[in-house]
């Protein structure tokens, strides 16, 4: 009997806790042919040293969009034709979608667009055929920023993952490169 694929994953951990190493295992196990969303951009020369080695680290067979703010768009325009759809990273497009962050103003507004941006990235991924897998950095487990904008981005990248969890058919958690399985049902078949 054939194994039935996840519709979402998402992959939330800290800093250097081995989420797209795990997210890109994932992804070449459930499918052959894998989209892959990078929504970093390379603003500083460490940056785009960063982004060069993830790039030269991905199969060459995977189609790469770099998309740091349409991500919905993409997974409209390439979910029939995949099967699978990794999106690295959520935490840096939620960067990207701060930019029009002041804070002298209220940003209510901005935080209502990012959670719209999101909502339809859900709503693009249950829609699509293929797998989503979403990566996404789990900052709330350590201090209090020291900076309202700081404090934003902490909030509304919880939301933001408390969103996609809510939809996800399994959600891990990486901890010192170990996938802990915190939602739905371990699949062995993709390991």
């Amino acid at each position: 009997m054939k194994q039935k694929r996840p519709k979402i994953v998402l992959i939330t951990g800290g800093v250097r806790s081995g989420k797209s190493f795990f997210a890109e295992k994932l992804a070449g196990n459930i499918g052959t042919k894998v989209t892959f969303i990078a929504t970093a951009q390379g603003f500083d020369e460490e940056m785009t040293d960063r982004i060069a080695k993830h790039r030269a680290n991905r199969p060459v067979h995977w189609e790469t969009y770099e998309e740091p703010y349409q991500v919905a768009q993409v997974i409209q325009k390439v979910g029939e034709k995949t099967e699978v759809v990794l999106i690295d990273c959520l935490t840096l497009l939620v960067s990207n979608l701060m930019q029009n962050y002041r804070e002298d103003t209220s940003n209510n507004n901005l935080a209502k667009n990012i959670i719209k941006q999101i909502k339809e990235i859900v709503r693009e991924s249950l829609q699509c055929s293929a797998t989503v897998i979403i990566v996404s950095n789990e900052v709330g487990l350590g201090l209090v920023p020291a900076n309202p904008m700081g404090r934003f981005f902490r909030d509304i990248l919880g939301q933001v993952n408390q969103i996609i969890g809510a939809d996800a058919d399994r959600v891990y958690f990486m901890t010192a490169g170990i996938p802990l399985l915190i939602k739905g049902k371990s699949d062995e078949a993709y390991f």
